[in-house]
């Protein structure tokens, strides 16, 4: 699997908005489009990484046999100022909400899915610091 290509291409819309496509049909949109507000390219970056390290952490979670009940993982960026204005500074809140579950399991399931498992995460690291923090909550009282 490491050694198969990912492929994607992008149709112009028009001004700076595209339309981005993966080979099984998902899409994004890129820039403004007839009114609606896009995600910009270096937004998707950010929202990758937290697909990324989001997948691996409730894969993780699910065989410690955690009671997730709800996951939310926010992601702020800092850009360099200076072209090519890459991400100099990532930081990562995951949000866990869940019967019982252990703080000690989230943070190996956190350091896991940052050292081992996530690319994204490897790829940005080489040109970001990232910092990662989490936030256990109680399941809401239905």
């Amino acid at each position: 699997m490491a050694s198969q290509w990912k492929e994607i291409e992008t149709d112009w819309q028009g001004d700076g908005a595209f339309i981005g496509k993966n080979l099984t049909g998902g899409t994004v949109q890129m820039g403004t489009l007839n009114d609606q507000p896009g995600v910009s390219p270096m937004e998707l970056i950010l929202v990758g990484l937290a697909g990324c390290t989001g997948m691996d952490i409730v894969d993780i979670l699910r065989k410690k046999r955690q009671d997730v009940k709800a996951f939310k993982v926010k992601v702020r960026g800092l850009r360099a100022e200076a072209y090519p204005m890459v991400y100099k500074e990532i930081e990562i809140i995951y949000q866990i909400w869940g019967d019982h579950v252990d703080r000690t399991a989230v943070e190996r399931a956190i350091q896991l899915s940052q050292d081992k498992y996530c690319s994204v995460s490897a790829m940005l690291r080489s040109v970001a610091e990232i910092r990662c923090d989490s936030e256990l909550f109680d399941s809401p009282q239905t």
